[in-house]
């Protein structure tokens, strides 16, 4: 079938409407589920994890069973963290340069083997493969960076004792000892091994829960890392159901990493906070995109596509929210539309689709409630808001609304799914308090000629990341730069310093020479505190830190 022949839901009942998306011709000789998940490939994979019991995952575009897993219990998470905390000392007294060096090795076969990856991130999450490409790409620069950088980053750093030459600092970098990491499904490959890359190279364990539905993409990474050097005790994977696993990570991990929804990361925290252990959380976004007046109409369709519909919508710094001038809005929604309506949906294997599938029944219902609500209370379908069962259950059509306000879910609640709602603006200003009018503040775009109002404006937005010119890509894949959320977006950071520093704990070491902080030398203690006045006062004079 060529996509001149691409099909349409034939499936419909009488009266409703139908998708208008084509469908990707899959190649000749794809690979099919059964040829990539061979029960020789799950034993390989699932070597090493703690589970007593049995569960299963499934491929989003069928809805068949992938494979048969172990699934933790409670006491098989203790035993994980035992045996984590027993490797753990080991590899924390491996220099430095030791440990990057499996990270740069790793980034060269995760390239090398990369269509192994695709294939099980393809199935497991539903998602195209260039969307599936984007993970390899985020990985190997994680990789590539933390490898490079982590001698910097960990060295020990000098400092000013609080009497010159007298008093010599240093910090040192110590690791916490065993990170725990619970990873979503959206994902599976970036957000699991991506964030336990730099916790490694500080010398610590980690205990990881995959989301289940994706825990091959997660434990496929965990393998490779052990083939480039990883010692394997290093890196504990368990899974199970996250109100019955996920807990039992927090309460025994010396630091917790966790990606997901705002309200688990409440509850992350919450268990985090009550141990006294540190946590970072990437939690959720209502993200705004603006297009100004002198934007490029064309160019700003076109990234519009890429930051609305990657992996469907579900990656937690795309754009539900488009901000579009007057001046430029008819324009900009006859080409955005247009090309929303020739994207090619597809479940292959291969390259040549451009959005695959959602995830699971949950997030099908969200996006089939928010758009219905929609568009019962006033809002106009500008293209998709259907359902696409011919290609496989899960599937949704690219959608664009307008005339959306409040109460509709979709203006508000983060709906996770290719779904995005336009809205009309005449006055800067006023874009970008509609931009920040949110309790969420992940990711942020902005479309313009002229670089230093894009800048200007990005300042003004209340995100953890604003992009000019593009989606979120350049943001995002900028390793040497922190990635997160403000308000209920999250805490911490992930990339650059940040992203490697929260692994770890400052430690100060202070040596005292030749004299020691107290009266010595026959002074009293009004002369010494005399001297240590004056001693102040020289060093504000001579401009000391």
């Amino acid at each position: 079938m060529t996509d001149s022949q691409a099909s349409t839901n034939t499936s419909a009942a009488p009266g409703t409407r139908v998708g208008t998306n084509p469908v990707a011709a899959a190649p000749a000789g794809v690979r099919t589920a059964a040829d990539v998940v061979t029960p020789e490939v799950i034993a390989q994979l699932t070597r090493g994890v703690v589970g007593s019991g049995r569960t299963a995952n499934h491929t989003p575009f069928t809805g068949e069973k992938l494979a048969d897993l172990p699934e933790s219990t409670p006491e098989d998470v203790a035993t994980a963290f035992e045996r984590a905390r027993a490797a753990q000392p080991g590899w924390a007294a491996t220099s430095v340069r030791g440990r990057a060096a499996v990270l740069l090795r790793f980034h060269d076969l995760v390239l090398q083997r990369q269509s192994e990856v695709l294939d099980l991130i393809q199935l497991e999450t539903g998602k195209a493969r260039l969307h599936a490409h984007e993970e390899v790409l985020a990985v190997a620069v994680s990789a590539r960076h933390y490898g490079r950088m982590a001698t910097s980053y960990l060295k020990p750093k000098r400092h000013t004792g609080v009497v010159p030459t007298l008093t010599k600092v240093t910090e040192l970098r110590q690791p916490r000892g065993v990170i725990g990491q619970i990873a979503p499904w959206n994902y599976p490959l970036e957000l699991s091994v991506g964030d336990a890359l730099p916790a490694f190279v500080a010398g610590n364990a980690v205990v990881m829960k995959p989301d289940t539905e994706t825990a091959l993409t997660a434990l496929w990474a965990r393998d490779l890392l052990i083939e480039a050097g990883l010692p394997a005790e290093v890196f504990q994977v368990v899974i199970g159901e996250g109100p019955v696993v996920g807990p039992e990570v927090v309460s025994r991990a010396d630091y917790v990493s966790f990606t997901g929804s705002t309200r688990t990361g409440r509850e992350v925290a919450q268990g985090a906070a009550a141990r006294l252990v540190g946590v970072s959380l990437e939690l959720g976004g209502k993200n705004p995109m603006l297009v100004l007046e002198d934007a490029d109409v064309e160019k700003a369709a076109a990234g519009a596509v890429r930051a609305c519909f990657s992996s469907a919508g579900q990656l937690c710094i795309s754009i539900e929210r488009l901000y579009v001038h007057e001046s430029v809005a008819d324009a900009f929604v006859e080409r955005f539309a247009a090309r929303t309506k020739a994207m090619r949906l597809g479940n292959s294997l291969a390259y040549g689709a451009e959005m695959g599938s959602l995830v699971g029944e949950r997030q099908l219902e969200t996006v089939t409630q928010h758009v219905a609500e929609a568009v019962e209370k006033g809002a106009t379908l500008v293209a998709g808001g259907v359902a696409r069962p011919d290609i496989g259950p899960l599937f949704y059509e690219p959608t664009i609304l307008a005339d959306v306000q409040e109460p509709m879910a979709v203006c508000a609640q983060e709906t996770f799914g290719p779904v995005v709602s336009i809205y009309r603006f005449t006055d800067e200003d006023d874009a970008v308090s509609l931009a920040n009018a949110t309790s969420y503040g992940l990711n942020a775009s902005v479309w313009t000629k002229d670089g230093r109002r894009g800048h200007r404006i990005a300042a003004r937005l209340r995100a953890g990341t604003v992009n000019i010119n593009e989606g979120y890509a350049p943001a995002y894949g900028s390793a040497q730069s922190p990635m997160g959320g403000m308000k209920d977006s999250g805490l911490g950071r992930r990339h650059g310093s940040e992203g490697i520093l929260k692994y770890t704990e400052a430690q100060t070491v202070a040596q005292q020479r030749l004299m020691p902080l107290a009266p010595s030398y026959g002074m009293d203690d009004e002369k010494y505190a005399t001297l240590m006045s004056f001693g102040l006062k020289a060093m504000k004079a001579f401009r000391l830190r």
